[in-house]
């Protein structure tokens, strides 16, 4: 019979080979065997699929006496034997965790021993390790990995999409950088159109946060119109409840993206990147670049509309610019009927109880109402582009100010108005009265208990 012709070595023990390799060259150039493991432990190695990987000591001492042994077939992984038992759990709960397994493969071994208890397979005062469960589940060859949820799975719907009409979908995000020669800390939030990939605006701020995102997403629509929806991600920002009540006011859909949805993502991220080679980066350590806010906003729109949306993009074909797209689609924009009308889209009711002292909490803040209200569940009108708040009072709206604890120590009290003549007493009077009357009203009265006519008896 021929020589088998040996099996290629699998990745495993190439990636073995090479951590004894680092060790066995720090011997050759005269470091000791001890000293050498130790550094080579203390380092990430490479796998062949790109992923870091840490060995401890232990294992190298054992992959170095293998291969001084047996070669680099002593570095091929030995399957360990399977075995069905356990020294500890029951066969029948054995039996009972494949079950569970086969038909839940979801299901955390902590629930699997709860089902047992319940069902009489273990005892309700048995108490049975999660980690034991883990490994007889190992050895009988179950699945002990966790499941990802559908979102990440392989079969899931994660097809590219790009809107056929402009303002059919809003996109935003938000790419921190650093400004000026202090390199002070910012973030610009970036507002563009899916299907043109046109830059509608852009904001500067020094955080991420939702009053950012709803004045800019104010100044989009007063200057190019509503929307029919927008895909944000999972930033504070976005997905604060002041954002999903001003898009639900606003006619449009709130969607949120996930980390490994690619497809939704993938605009904004080509985007980021294009702005941070074209403009973000020269802005750090720039000591002729003023980093307010203010200012670098200007920055950012001037690169916006002046360059970016009259550079041809690739995601357009390579030959058409967004602006061009922009202006090319006969889709006509869609305007509020006026400013006012814009801005009241932008305010949301709450309800909150007055104290006794004229005085609401919102959000931690005191604020004085008008007086006749003590005690009332009014309606407040929360104005989310400048945070302020109102009440219907006598019939007109009235904003509400801060409670002024230091004003109010000096000021003058209110006077009450003048009180109304009370009204005549409608009840019959008590038998107190019948009884001062019969007694006491003739001492008491007008004549001082004298009769008018002295000549009558």
């Amino acid at each position: 019979m021929p020589p088998r012709a040996p099996h290629p070595p699998s990745s495993e023990t190439i990636f073995r080979y090479v951590v004894v390799s680092q060790v066995l060259t720090r011997v050759q150039q005269g470091q000791l065997q001890a000293d050498a493991i130790r550094a080579v432990a203390g380092d990430a190695h490479l796998t062949l699929d790109g992923t870091r990987r840490l060995v401890g000591k232990r294992t190298i001492y054992r992959w170095l006496e293998a291969f001084r042994d047996q070669g680099i077939e002593g570095l091929e992984p030995k399957p360990r034997p399977r075995c069905e038992g356990s020294a500890v759990l029951s066969d029948g709960f054995l039996g009972f965790l494949r079950e569970q397994k086969e038909a839940d493969p979801r299901a955390s071994f902590p629930e699997i021993i709860r089902r047992a208890k319940l069902l009489g397979v273990l005892e309700p005062s048995e108490d049975v390790d999660r980690g034991t469960v883990w490994r007889a589940a190992q050895r009988m060859g179950l699945e002990t990995r966790r499941l990802r949820s559908h979102k990440y799975a392989k079969d899931a719907d994660v097809r590219r999409f790009t809107h056929a009409h402009r303002m059919q979908m809003l996109l935003c995000d938000g790419k921190h950088f650093r400004a000026g020669e202090a390199r002070a800390k910012r973030v610009a939030l970036f507002f563009l159109d899916d299907a043109s990939r046109y830059g509608l605006d852009v904001l500067v701020g020094t955080s991420e946060n939702a009053a950012l995102f709803l004045h800019g997403l104010y100044r989009v629509v007063r200057r190019h119109g509503l929307f029919d929806a927008t895909f944000l991600d999972n930033g504070p920002g976005f997905i604060a409840l002041d954002t999903i009540a001003a898009v639900a006011r606003l006619n449009a859909t709130w969607i949120t993206g996930t980390a490994g949805y690619a497809p939704g993502r993938g605009k904004v991220e080509k985007f980021n990147q294009t702005a941070l080679a074209g403009v973000l980066r020269y802005l750090d350590r720039d000591p002729e670049v003023d980093p307010d806010c203010g200012a670098l906003e200007l920055r950012l729109q001037h690169w916006l509309r002046e360059v970016y949306n009259h550079t041809p993009h690739e995601g357009l074909g390579g030959d058409t610019t967004p602006a061009q797209r922009w202006e090319a689609d006969e889709r006509p924009l869609e305007f509020p009927e006026d400013d006012a009308e814009l801005r009241r889209r932008f305010v949301v009711w709450e309800w909150r109880t007055v104290g006794k002292d004229n005085v609401l909490s919102f959000d931690g803040v005191a604020y004085e109402v008008p007086r006749g209200h003590r005690g009332d569940r009014v309606q407040l009108h929360r104005h989310l582009l400048d945070g302020t708040l109102s009440m219907i009072h006598d019939g007109r709206l009235v904003r509400l100010a801060p409670v002024d604890p230091v004003a109010n120590a000096t000021s003058g009290r209110a006077r009450r108005g003048q009180e109304p003549e009370p009204a005549q007493h409608p009840l019959p009077p008590s038998a107190a009265e019948l009884a001062w009357r019969r007694d006491l009203e003739p001492v008491v009265g007008r004549d001082g208990g004298f009769i008018d006519n002295p000549d009558e008896d």
